[in-house]
Parts: C-alpha cells; sequence; structure tokens
C-alpha cells in the first residue's frame, strides 16, 4: 500500500482473541473500525466486545473464514504460527509483516537480530547440548538465566542458575527444548519504550515507562520516569532501528534493563504491550488507537502523556470495584475472565498532575491488591 493512495480500513482481521485484542476492538469503534477475531480458544475476552470465530491455527477453511471481507489483518500475541500469518498475507495486508514474528519468536534469533543493528544486550550463547550449557556458563559466568527459545512469556520456561549445583536441575527441567543462556544483568532500574511506525515511513514514541516485575509478570509501570532523559535519547534510536530494519508498521515495544546507567535490550514485542495500557487514560492517543491508525493508513496520533501516569495490573484477583473507582484518577479495566492465581484479569490506570499524586493512589491500590490475594505488600 502506498501512503498517497491509502484508505481507512473498515474491517480489521485479529489473530488472537486475548486482552489485548479486546482492547483493540474497543478502541477501534469510535473511528468506525471493525475487528474481527480467530483464536483457538472456547473462550476469549474479545470475543465478548467482536466476532470471534474459533479455528485452529492450521485450519485452512476456518482462515479462510476469517479472511474474508478483510481490510486488514494484524496479531495480538507473538507466539502465533508464522506458517498462518503468511497464508493469512496472502489474502490480506497483515500488519506488522511476518518476518517481525520471525524475529521474535526465537530467543536466539532475537538477540543476533538487536545485536546486528547495535542494539546492546546482555551477553547470552546458544545452548543445544548439556555440554554446550557447560561451555556456555564457563563463558558467561554465573548468576545466568536458562531459557526456552520458543514459547516461554511471563517468566515461563526459565530457570536462574547461580551455582554449579543449579545445572543438573535445570537442565532436566528444559533440557529438551532449544535453549539461550543468558546472563544475569543486576539491574538498577527496568523499563519500556512503545513506538509506533505508519505506512509513510513517520514514527513516534510514548515516553519511556519505568516496570517493575514479580514473578516474571509485569507488576506495574510508571510514566515518564523521572531523570531518564539520556536514556529516552538511546531508547528511540533503538526502536527506530528495530522499525527501519523491519519496515514495520504499527506498534512495537522494547523492554531494557538499566545497568550501570545504560540500556540492555531484554526483548522487543511486535504487538500492543501491556506496559503501554496506561496509554488509555495517561496519552492523548492509546496505544490500541495508534495501531489501528498505523495499520490502516490512517495518519498517527500525539502520544505525549497528560501529566504523570501509571497502571498496575490484577492478576490472580480483582479488588472491590467500588473501592478502586472511589481513588482519584483511577480507572478500572477488566477484562471479563475468571480470576485465578497468575492470571492476569484487569488493570487500574491511575492519572493525576504530577508524579508523587499518581504515586499516592498507587499505593492505595497496592493495598487494596494485596488485601484481594492474601499477598502481603511490597
Amino acid at each position: 500500500m502506498n501512503p498517497g493512495d491509502a484508505r481507512p480500513a473498515r474491517t480489521v482481521g485479529v489473530l488472537g482473541g486475548g486482552q489485548l485484542g479486546r482492547m483493540l476492538a474497543l478502541a477501534g469503534y469510535p473511528l468506525g473500525l471493525r475487528c474481527r477475531f480467530l483464536d483457538p480458544a472456547e473462550e476469549s475476552p474479545a470475543g465478548q466486545v467482536a466476532e470471534c470465530l474459533r479455528a485452529p491455527w492450521a485450519d485452512a477453511a476456518g482462515l479462510e473464514r476469517f479472511a474474508a471481507g478483510l481490510d486488514v489483518a494484524t496479531f495480538e500475541f507473538e507466539n502465533v504460527p508464522v506458517a498462518a500469518v503468511r497464508a493469512l498475507a496472502e489474502r490480506v495486508p497483515v500488519h506488522p509483516r511476518p518476518e517481525a514474528l520471525i524475529a521474535k519468536q526465537d530467543r536466539l534469533d532475537e538477540k543476533r537480530f538487536l545485536r546486528g543493528l547495535g542494539v546492546p544486550t546482555a551477553p547470552f550463547a546458544e545452548v543445544s547440548s548439556r555440554a554446550q550449557l557447560d561451555a556456555a556458563v564457563a563463558e558467561i559466568g554465573f548468576p545466568a538465566v536458562l531459557k526456552t527459545r520458543r514459547d516461554g512469556y511471563d517468566g515461563k520456561g526459565q530457570a536462574v542458575l547461580r551455582v554449579p549445583a543449579d545445572l543438573d536441575q535445570a537442565w532436566a527441567r528444559l533440557g529438551a527444548h532449544p535453549l539461550i543462556l543468558e546472563g544475569f544483568i543486576p539491574f538498577e532500574r527496568e523499563c519500556s519504550l512503545l513506538a509506533v511506525r505508519g505506512h509513510d515511513g513517520a514514527v513516534l514514541c510514548y515516553p519511556l515507562a519505568e516496570n517493575v516485575h514479580r514473578g516474571g509478570i509485569l507488576h506495574r509501570s510508571l510514566v515518564p520516569m523521572l531523570g531518564a532523559e539520556t536514556l529516552t535519547m538511546h531508547a528511540e534510536r533503538h526502536a527506530r532501528a528495530v522499525l527501519g530494519a523491519l519496515d514495520y508498521v504499527g506498534v512495537l515495544a522494547i523492554e531494557f534493563f538499566v545497568h550501570g546507567g545504560r540500556l540492555l535490550a531484554n526483548e522487543m514485542a511486535p504487538r500492543v504491550h501491556n506496559s503501554g495500557h496506561w496509554t488509555q487514560d495517561g496519552a492523548i492517543t492509546s496505544q490500541f488507537e495508534n495501531h489501528l491508525r498505523a495499520i490502516c493508513g490512517l495518519p498517527l496520533g500525539a502520544t505525549a502523556v497528560r501529566g504523570a501516569a501509571a497502571m498496575i495490573n490484577l492478576i490472580g484477583a480483582i479488588p472491590d470495584p467500588a473501592a478502586i473507582l472511589a481513588i482519584p484518577g483511577a480507572k478500572l479495566h477488566l477484562y471479563g475472565k475468571t480470576p485465578r492465581p497468575g492470571r492476569k484479569v484487569g488493570h487500574v490506570n491511575v492519572c493525576a498532575e504530577d508524579t508523587s499524586e499518581v504515586l499516592a493512589a498507587m499505593a492505595r491500590i497496592e493495598a487494596l491488591l494485596a488485601r484481594a490475594t492474601g499477598v502481603a505488600e511490597g
């Protein structure tokens, strides 16, 4: 599609029907866009707000039904089989392109791709055998993190190696899979940058978000990240390099560690991202709206934060909604999912004039969430 003849799409296909898809659909309605989803799951959050077809990814007939009448398509999580995305791309334009998934789905390929663009990462090594694991540990040293190269997310498929005795247990649990060993980074802070690129190559970046994880799952994000002017400049340069190399259209997220005052890329996500949920209420244009604008050939929207904002994930339980909504600046977003331990069931955004107000509200939400989950605060 050439920028000069791009026209607004009316029906957007989305591979995957999780909460990210649900939020894409809700962002599309005010723009006059309708989303249709394809997901193998029996129930999906997106299916509560938009049309959702249920079929296996490899079902050619299901993919054909899904593609009929679409103007453009995208995906809402990165573990969609590349073969399904390529098959869909033969019927309808798909953004981001399948190459973005290829670069992301294998952690070893992802690290090599980032390094090839000059984006710093932790030291890493391929591990395909126990002997290779021993050699990689000898090269990288302790502590290190052994990860499956594919399919792991939210801390799954990983083992931290601190002493030689940890190797046998980690290999017994993960050794059946292709692996990567990464150096353990004693980071000072974690952060992420969301950027959006349009058909015409225009790029806009959201403010750098400071993140806190618990158990490998994102717990909360805060923007703007304080004292991060230089880090933001470097993060934006890295994001533009990735977007250009992939001829990318849509929203991209890159997660970073801050170590010794510099950024080390941890991973990228070729889709809308959990650490950008604050944009729904705290930015001039949400990440979901901007993703749809980008893939549909519409002008991108401003990405500035309105004052200060934060997001906290609701994991495993939903605190009393009335108590959350009584907190000034709090906005509740539920996904229509049954709570269970470790499951993301919603999030709360907080917006205020300055960071101190946001942090005070977040402390109240943390207390409510701790009571709902029975977990001590901290």
